[in-house]
């Protein structure tokens, strides 16, 4: 398995749809994954800091695994099939080790709030991972939607 972190979250200007940008730990190469409105609001919540006066459905699952005793280990993207991912949320409970089945944004929004780790399958990373070349133009163009990035892409009154 293979480290992420969450690089970027905003919108694709070409399709107007939210995504998220996972990069290994040295910015090497990338995981763009289309993803949805809320999911993509419930990252950037966390990657910006902001303070929310009630808890968000994200902030109520992980409230939920604590007070059961719980623990988020791990999140891991497991599968891209038919351009769709699949994700594991890795629990620890007592001496029991739990997989739960999840869309990857809830997965990550989950990581993010737990200070878990996302992992990507090896057996994904040769389809699921953008790696920038030195003359290639998609990847330029990719570089730079990921440079001008900014959370305001995803308020309501852009």
């Amino acid at each position: 398995m293979l480290r992420m972190k969450v690089k970027a979250v905003g919108i694709d200007r070409e399709t107007l749809l939210p995504v998220v940008i996972l990069t290994d730990e040295i910015e090497e190469s990338y995981v763009p994954m289309v993803i949805g409105p809320a999911e993509a609001n419930a990252i950037a919540v966390v990657l910006e800091n902001v303070e929310i006066s009630r808890p968000l459905t994200h902030d109520l699952l992980l409230s939920s695994v604590l007070a059961l005793g719980g623990k988020v280990d791990k999140v891991v993207i497991t599968d891209l099939a038919d351009d769709v991912y699949y994700a594991e949320i890795c629990l620890i409970h007592g001496e029991r080790n739990l997989r739960v089945d999840a869309r990857p944004s809830d997965a990550i929004a989950l990581a993010l709030r737990s200070g878990a780790s996302i992992f990507v399958d090896e057996k994904i990373t040769p389809y699921a991972m953008a790696i920038p070349g030195e003359d290639d133009p998609e990847m330029e163009q990719f570089r730079s939607f990921l440079e001008d990035l900014s959370p305001d892409d995803f308020r309501k009154d852009n």
